[in-house]
């Protein structure tokens, strides 16, 4: 059964201003979590931050580009996407 991927408002607003390669990466990257959940161990620097909490990189280098998703319902299988952009601008802390 596949997952539901929700984007919150900022992302979609973000996702209009990251370089194409950035979005294709982010896109693949949606696509892959549909299909095969929230834990993406293939991605570079995938990580837990918290419990129902998770980021990867999608561009290493300078700058950095992060992803940074959340599970609302296991259960229901529903993830929401709350960070698409630079590792720079990134607050962990508030993103989860």
């Amino acid at each position: 059964m596949a997952w539901g991927v929700l984007l919150a408002a900022n992302v979609r607003k973000r996702l209009k201003k990251l370089p194409k390669s950035i979005d294709e990466a982010f896109q693949l990257l949606l696509a892959e979590i549909k299909l095969s959940g929230p834990v993406q161990a293939n991605w570079p620097n995938y990580g837990k931050l918290r419990e129902d909490c998770h980021h990867c990189h999608l561009q290493k280098g300078r700058p950095t580009y992060v992803a940074v998703w959340r599970i609302l319902s296991k259960k229901e299988r529903i993830i929401e996407v709350t960070y698409v952009g630079s590792h720079e601008k990134a607050r962990y802390g508030k993103l989860c």
